[in-house]
Formats: C-alpha cells, structure tokens, sequence
C-alpha cells in the first residue's frame, strides 16, 4: 500500500495514510521527484512538496486551502500552525455556470417500500409520536414504550418519540422554526401514523400547529392535549391503537428511485473524509440523481471555501442567486452573533489532519457529487424538486441530519473518519472514512468507505453502496442507529426565550 495520495497533480500538499517518521523518503506521483520528511508527521495529515513562501496559497484539491503563515520548506508538516484560513469577510459572487451535461442513468432501479395516500412513498412503517412541547418529553417517552410493549406483534416498525425542549416561551421566528421544523417531521413519509401530543398553555398550541402542518389525513394525524383529559397515557394509548389499524393497510411494494430522497452529512471529519468516504457519497448521490431521485445536502459553514463549486453547478441563475443568499445569510448570523465567520473546524477535525475552513468545506461538498443543484429550501421546510438540494442548517451534526429528516430525507448517509453513535429519525448510515475505525466501532458504522485505501475501485464500491441503500430502503436491513435505539432530534435555536 502508497504511504501517501496527492488528490490533485497542481497540489502543493499529499496526504499521509500512515503515520510518517522523521528522514523517509518518498516519491511524489504528480512529479516523480523524492522528498525527504523533515519531522514525524501524523496519518491523515499534510507534507509539502512545493516550496510556498509568507501569505501564498496552499493548494490540496486542486484549490487553496489557505495561507502560508510563514515560508514553508517542502518536507514540513502542513497545518494549524503553519497555515491559516485565507477566507475574509463577505463575497460578491458573479454566476459563472459550469458548461457540461449531467448524464442520467439508463437503468430505473426500484426499491420495495410503503406508497401513502398522498403519493409520497416512506421506506418504514412506523407511528410517531412529536410533542408541542419539551415539558410533556417524558409523558410521551412513556407513551412510546407502552405502545412498543402492546404493539410489538403489530405490522409496523415500532413506535417513536423524539424529544425536545422547545414550543414554550418561544417568540417569532424562533417559534416559527420549531413549528416549520415539527411540522416537516409530521409529514414525513416514514411515520405512517402521528400522534401529536401538546400541553394545553404553551406557545405552540395545537391549533396554531395545525395551520403550519398544512394539509393532512385525521386518519393519519391524531392530536391528544394533555390538560384536557383525566388521563392522558389512557387516551394517548387508545389514539396510538387507531394509528397502528391505520399503519396495517400499508404493505412493501416496488417504488421508483425517482422517489427516494437522501440527505448527506458529515461529522467527525479527518484526513480521510475528503479522499474516501465524502467522494463515495458524491458518487452515490449523482446516481440517484441520474435516476431522478434526490439528494439533499447542508451545513452551510462547511460550504464556506467551496461554494462557487456549488453555484457554478446552479441549474440556472435564479438558483444561483438563491444560493448566494444562503451562503450570505448564514454569514450575516455569525456576525449578528459577533463571532468569526471562517472559524476552524473542530478541535477533532484538527487532530485528523483537517487545518482549515475551506479545507473542510471543499471535502465536505464532494458529498454533493457532480450533479446540477436544482433548489434551495429554508430551514425546517420540505424539499419540493427532484435532484439535488440544498437545504439551510448548521453543521452541528444533530441538528442538521434532524433538518435533512424533516425537508424529506428518508435516508442519511453520514461520513465521519472519528464515529459517533448519534442516529436522527430516519436511517442514519455512518460511514467510515478508515478502516481503523470500521474495525473498532462496528456498533457504529454501517460502511466502510476505507476500502478505497485498500485496493477497492471507487466504481465497485459505488454500486455496493448504492445496493446497500437500496436495500436499507427495502427494509432488508437496518442501521446501528435503528437497532441500537439512537433515534434523535434537535432544533435549531436563534431567539429568546421568556
């Protein structure tokens, strides 16, 4: 095996995939000629084979990566304390489209799923439960296991309560979030029946909530105010039983993948992120796209670098002004908030080998492949076009797969080179950027994109996902997430509070 990869033949970095010790030499792909290590250097992380002087760009990808603090010396370490973000202020941005077809694929896979009365299709039949309101959490918590105990032999995949501290002593458009965002969650396709379950005195009553759900089936919907009634576990159960009746009509039959809809994210990123696991899911993103399904990405700080990439492939310029009022909006809320714009990524990004913003952000948009972006939707909103999307969030890994979920996704493919057991309310794939990791948290990770490291063609490994997905679709198998119970939400919080 190579001890190290450089991604772009202009590159003035490679990458090591092991850990390098002070006096090897190694030979570098894009120009034959051998470069002597000057200091023991980490796996995932950067050595020079470009000399780059003070305040030059550093380029990994084939793009600046940012700044050179000081005169850098081929052979060096690479990182936060040599280089820093070349990122400043806010952008104008022209449209400058990029001029090539996207090839649509000539095979219609299918998957075997549930097709509801609205023509949506779901990928689990499950009953949700989604409070108003954080102070009845545990009411519901309790009405989720009383209904997983009575109906475990029921045909449906389990019942599901997400708690939230929220819908009380919210005001504006900090309310007006977690309405959107339980709204969307209310109308996803997994959850075959809803009950929505209030207090009776919060902010977000019911019947404000029902006006933000928008149209929907009682057959499907069913709302409990606790304060109404002298027993609310009883009532709860009894409207929980009604949804489960209605949930039995459902059976698995053959589905388009024009109908599926998969959020991609990434969380716990390394050096690896951007060689493996990130450009695995581009590759399995542009082929469901080619299908006509959707793909719908997020994180817009971790755009931030990249996102000419991103408005150069707009489908038109009304798309690509929708775009830069994404990219501009979310750098306007840093300021409000008196932070930096271009921080770093974390103090796990760093430890794997990630130095800077754009160095994230331009392995992190690889995730979004090579399609056209067709839209941009607004946090908590439900995502209306074929193709991929982007939706507004943070990068906070729960709260952007919990808004990914709620603009449609019924799959999230999740790329981390570090793990986390974290699952959202729909199927959550992690996927391994290492095989190291796939190894020790295999209670974790679904897949390991590591492989690619290891002798594996990205074109065979691409389909294998892809039959992977399709499968988890079916409901063939089953996510750590799913079976291990970590199914949570997390909404996006940007107001006061009473």
């Amino acid at each position: 095996m190579s001890k190290i990869v450089q991604l772009h033949s202009s590159d003035d970095v490679v990458i090591c995939l092991q850990d390098m010790n002070k006096g090897e030499i190694l030979e570098i792909p894009s120009t034959g000629k051998q470069v002597e290590v000057s200091e023991d250097i980490p796996k995932g992380h950067k050595i020079l084979v470009n000399p780059v002087k003070s305040g030059e760009d550093v380029l990994k990808f084939g793009y600046s990566i940012g700044k050179a603090k000081r005169d850098l010396t081929v052979g060096e370490w690479v990182h936060t304390h040599n280089l820093e973000s070349g990122l400043k202020g806010i952008l104008d941005y022209s449209y400058q489209p990029t001029n090539h077809k996207f090839p649509t694929e000539n095979v219609q896979h299918t998957f075997r799923g549930y097709l509801r009365e609205n023509g949506e299709a779901g990928i689990r039949n499950e009953i949700w439960i989604i409070n108003t309101v954080g102070c009845i959490n545990k009411t519901c918590e309790i009405l989720a296991k009383m209904g997983n105990e009575q109906f475990k032999d029921r045909n449906i995949d389990g019942v599901y309560h997400f708690p939230h501290p929220y819908g009380c002593s919210q005001l504006g458009d900090d309310l007006s979030n977690t309405q959107k965002l339980l709204a969307s969650l209310a109308q996803h396709p997994n959850a075959a029946g809803v009950l929505i379950v209030g207090l009776g005195c919060e902010n977000n009553q019911i019947e404000a909530f029902k006006k933000v759900i928008g149209d929907f089936s009682p057959n499907r919907i069913k709302f409990l105010r606790a304060q109404d009634v002298e027993d609310e576990l009883e009532i709860g159960m009894s409207l929980i039983e009604e949804l489960v009746e209605y949930a039995e009509q459902f059976a698995r039959q053959p589905i388009p993948v024009s109908k599926l809809k998969v959020g991609l994210k990434c969380g716990g990123s390394d050096g690896f992120s951007g060689i493996t696991a990130n450009p695995l899911v581009g590759a399995v993103s542009d082929l469901i796209v080619g299908e006509g399904g959707t793909t719908i990405l997020t994180e817009v700080p971790e755009m931030f670098g990249a996102e000419t990439i991103l408005m150069n492939r707009a489908k038109d310029e009304e798309t690509f002004h929708k775009i830069v009022q994404l990219i501009n909006n979310f750098k306007e809320y840093f300021i409000r908030h008196e932070q930096e714009i271009y921080e770093n990524p974390s103090p796990g990004n760093k430890a794997g080998g990630i130095s800077t913003l754009e160095e994230k952000s331009l392995g992190c948009t690889q995730k979004g492949g090579h399609s056209p972006v067709v839209d941009v939707s607004p946090y908590g909103e439900r995502v209306t076009r074929n193709g991929l999307n982007l939706v507004n969030a943070p990068g906070n890994d729960l709260v952007s797969v919990t808004a990914l979920a709620a603009a449609g996704a019924h799959i999230v493919l999740f790329t981390t080179g570090r793990g986390t057991p974290f699952g959202g309310p729909v199927p959550t794939v992690k996927i391994a950027t290492n095989s190291e990791l796939a190894k020790r948290k295999k209670h974790w990770i679904d897949y390991n994109a590591g492989q690619l490291l290891e002798g594996q063609t990205m074109e065979s490994l691409k389909k294998d996902l892809y039959e992977y997905i399709l499968s988890l679709a079916s409901g063939q198998k089953r996510t750590n997430n799913e079976q291990f119970g970590f199914k949570e939400i997390s909404i996006f919080k940007d107001g006061v509070i009473l």
